[in-house]
């Protein structure tokens, strides 16, 4: 396995850490979606569809295609959503990496590089909630490298960071699609404290989970 590095971000990371981010979100939009089919509300309106084109054509494989077309339609709506989120993020603290994590002495952005490659990112800046606390965001190794403990690696200088500016703890948030990450984080001592749904009206509608891990620094010490 080639060497890598991580170390603190520079302006020239700019673009590719954003490109590995919503590379990452991306991954999840399958699965998401496949949630989202799977809701009561949703399989009713996909019956009336059925129902009601089989009484228009009398014919159940006009009915059935009419069914695959709903499907696609909310595929599209539910891919554009998701993406709109992205977009959001990438307005939001992503906007200005430099501004937003590395202009204090209590956040930082990091980036996992090898052989001149940008392969990763993790930040962490003071919890809205408490000021007791440091939040891990940001988190993503792209596909080719994970299973290779560089994912850990990053968590880890999160945590040490904490260790080091004297937080009581860290904490992130992961949604219930990102099976990996709630392995990685739970292998890693993270405790789940939470869980709630995601304050949108889609996130309601569609159960969209949302937990919240804690690592207790003292308790891990």
């Amino acid at each position: 396995m080639a060497d890598y590095q991580i170390r603190k971000y520079q302006n020239s990371d700019y673009e590719v850490a954003r490109d590995i981010f919503v590379a990452g979100m991306n991954e999840y939009i399958s699965a998401a979606f496949l949630h989202v089919t799977r809701q009561w509300w949703n399989l009713v309106v996909l019956l009336m569809v059925i129902f009601l084109l089989f009484l228009m054509s009398g014919s159940f494989f006009m009915a059935t295609l009419g069914m695959v077309f709903a499907l696609g339609g909310e595929r599209l709506c539910f891919t554009y959503a998701w993406r709109r989120y992205i977009d959001q993020t990438l307005k939001a603290d992503l906007q200005d990496i430099q501004r937003s994590y590395m202009e204090g002495d209590v956040s930082c952005f990091w980036v996992v590089e090898c052989s001149g490659d940008i392969i990763g990112t993790v930040a962490a800046r003071p919890a809205a909630e408490t000021l007791y606390e440091l939040e891990l965001k940001r988190m993503s190794v792209r596909r080719a490298w994970r299973g290779r403990g560089i994912a850990k690696a990053l968590c880890r200088t999160v945590i040490d960071f904490a260790r080091q500016k004297g937080y009581k703890a860290v904490v992130l948030n992961v949604t219930f699609v990102q099976h990996e990450a709630q392995q990685l984080y739970e292998g890693l001592g993270f405790l789940k404290c939470q869980e709630y749904f995601a304050q949108t009206v889609f996130g309601k509608w569609s159960n969209f989970r949302v937990f919240k891990y804690r690592y207790s620094i003292l308790g891990n010490s």
